[in-house]
């Protein structure tokens, strides 16, 4: 007897457990269900593998490879000998999953300071309305350690990452403080460009009248500021660029003119070569 099939369309939710992969995937489903029903609460040690594995009517081969991906995602902390626990603070979630997000995407500079001036003009303005007294603290503190980088590049980067680390927090949105942390590395490659250009005095000349206004409570002007701020960094890089091409402009002549010159060299050598040509003879 011939068995008859279906041509239906398989839903996603049939489709999942198709090879071990989709069951690390609905695995991790479940965890997150599990999370929104409140079962699993931030800072819980997870039940022990076996119980889980009961629990979600799969082997323990089967569970290991999702707890690890949630380990990897920073969801979780496996700890040797006592357990799995649901981490508390979920700073780190974001941060690998984002990073190759930037990594697989080729982020450009134009994209990330497009997002910039999306974000930060904002974030400084609820800055201005929410900070309090140790976020205050922190950006005094950022532009202590930029006023005293004089000729050290590095330090001079950290103190600007932490300004604007520090707005970020002082805005009182935790999703915006987390999502720092996933672009922070972006961040860093164009703040050491930047900083290559300019003098110190040219940062530290932005920052001040952000942090006054931010001070002040005056949401307008710390958007206006940060946004001034983030024009004159991107006519910065638009500099380099620019540099940068014709950099590369010039070294294509160069290299040009020199094969050109080699060729009439080996132009002119030919018929010397072919003169100097000694025939042999039986």
């Amino acid at each position: 007897m011939t068995e008859r099939r279906s041509n239906r369309t398989l839903s996603p939710s049939e489709h999942i457990l198709d090879n071990k992969e989709d069951l690390t995937h609905l695995l991790i489903l479940r965890f997150q269900q599990m999370m929104s029903d409140g079962v699993l609460r931030p800072g819980m040690k997870l039940p022990p593998e076996r119980e889980l594995a009961a629990h979600f009517n799969v082997a323990r081969s089967s569970l290991r490879p999702a707890l690890k991906v949630l380990e990897i995602m920073g969801v979780i902390t496996q700890k040797v000998g006592d357990g799995s626990y649901l981490n508390r603070d979920a700073s780190s979630v974001l941060e690998v999953p984002m990073e190759f997000l930037f990594l697989l995407d080729d982020t450009s500079i134009h994209e990330l300071t497009e997002l910039r001036f999306l974000m930060e003009p904002a974030l400084a303005a609820k800055a201005a309305e929410r900070a309090n007294s140790d976020d205050i603290a922190l950006l005094r503190q950022s532009i202590t350690d930029l006023e005293s980088s004089e000729e050290d590049r590095v330090k001079l980067v950290a103190a600007d990452l932490l300004f604007h680390r520090a707005i970020f927090q002082a805005s009182g949105n935790r999703l915006m403080g987390r999502l720092f942390l996933t672009i922070h590395r972006a961040m860093l490659n164009m703040m050491i460009v930047t900083s290559q250009l300019v003098d110190l005095e040219h940062t530290v000349a932005f920052h001040k009248p952000i942090l006054a206004a931010i001070e002040q409570r005056n949401a307008a002007l710390a958007s206006k500021l940060m946004t001034a701020h983030l024009k004159d960094a991107a006519n910065l890089l638009l500099q380099t660029q620019e540099q940068e091409k014709e950099r590369l402009l010039r070294d294509h002549i160069a290299t040009t003119r020199f094969a050109v010159q080699k060729n009439q060299r080996n132009a002119n050598m030919a018929p010397i070569r072919k003169g100097r040509r000694r025939v042999l003879r039986p």
